[in-house]
């Protein structure tokens, strides 16, 4: 075949529907940047990693440098979260073994290539060789898991979703057998409209398959604990779950302490976006939480429910105010993070 970008002939298999044909060096060109994004990465999430490098110039809709992608940011998070590694020295090496699966793997050799770049993270993160025991066990069972993930959804290929699911197995095999916690996060696709053949919502991953929960904050007055709560919610994890408040007994005014401190601290005027309801003007809600208190709501439906046990501010100091606040700020920031990898009842994940 010939290749449509450089005009090179080698023999292949792979070409798109409409005939077309690249080769694995053109489908590779640039890569070198993944090197540098990966070196001056922090984050310990290898979803948000290898998102960063599905954004590079070079990076296409489909193609084998996903293959190396998905060690590289595996390699990058799990040195992150604490795993012991050369990382340059550990991703010139996933770059080596990883180009050297070609494009079509998936279907052709039975072996999606992104779950073959599982296998070479582990074989890299524990020293494996050909006559290595445990290192070695773990590499292939690393491959097959990976693997089960993504034959368990089907075809057609689509390179973006068998990238996240073979980096999901490799955070929870990673975690079970190296003791290693790497941060879990569920992607929502954004590339669906550059995939012909979008398998939409038999993926995992489709939006049409991840709205975001309801959460409602529940206190007596809903006049400054839940309203806080409500505002936070908002700001630190609206990307996560929608933000309700609401109070059993509702006052006349948000607490005006709260509104003044909420904008000192947080630059949000809640008397500009909120105000003070009761249970029957909240929508249908996924999780309640409750202030503190002993609100009690018994008949209100919800799929999850937990106290947050918070003294009520009212009529103290700032410094009562403050510290309210942070105990707020703390935990809307543990329930997102707790949405995001399903662990409350009620909630799937993979």
């Amino acid at each position: 075949m010939e290749c449509a970008i450089c005009h090179k002939k080698e023999p292949s298999k792979t070409r798109c529907v409409n005939g077309h044909y690249v080769c694995s060096d053109c489908h590779t060109q640039g890569m070198d940047s993944i090197f540098g994004l990966c070196l001056a990465e922090t984050s310990t999430d290898p979803i948000a990693i290898v998102r960063k490098m599905m954004d590079l110039p070079f990076c296409h809709m489909h193609g084998p440098e996903h293959h190396v992608m998905v060690g590289a940011a595996l390699l990058t998070a799990y040195k992150n979260a604490g795993g012991q590694l050369e990382l340059e020295k550990a991703l010139h090496e996933i770059y080596s073994r990883g180009k050297k699966v070609p494009g079509g793997a998936c279907g052709f050799w039975g072996a999606c290539g992104a779950g073959i770049g599982t296998g070479q993270f582990m074989a890299i993160a524990t020293a494996s060789t050909p006559l290595a025991k445990e290192p070695w066990g773990l590499s292939n069972q690393m491959t097959a898991r990976a693997l089960d993930s993504i034959g368990r959804v089907g075809g057609p290929r689509c390179c973006k979703r068998d990238s996240f699911l073979a980096i999901l197995s490799a955070i929870d095999f990673t975690r079970e057998h190296l003791g290693v916690e790497m941060t879990r996060t569920l992607p929502v696709c954004s590339y669906s409209s550059r995939n012909n053949q979008c398998i939409g919502k038999r993926c995992p991953f489709s939006a049409v398959n991840h709205k975001k929960p309801r959460v409602a904050f529940l206190c007596v007055h809903n006049s400054c604990r839940s309203q806080m709560a409500e505002a936070l919610g908002k700001k630190l994890a609206g990307d996560v779950f929608e933000s309700f408040s609401a109070g059993t007994e509702p006052g006349a005014r948000i607490n005006p302490d709260a509104v003044r401190l909420m904008k000192q601290v947080h630059g949000i005027d809640m008397e500009q976006t909120q105000h003070n309801k009761p249970l029957s003007d909240l929508p249908a809600v996924d999780i309640v939480v409750t202030m503190g208190c002993n609100v009690q709501c018994p008949t209100f439906p919800c799929s999850h429910r937990e106290d947050w046990g918070l003294d009520d501010p009212s009529g103290s100091e700032d410094s009562a105010f403050l510290s309210v606040m942070a105990q707020i700020e703390k935990k809307v920031l543990d329930l997102k993070h707790r949405i995001q990898t399903g662990e409350l009842s009620g909630k799937a994940s993979l």
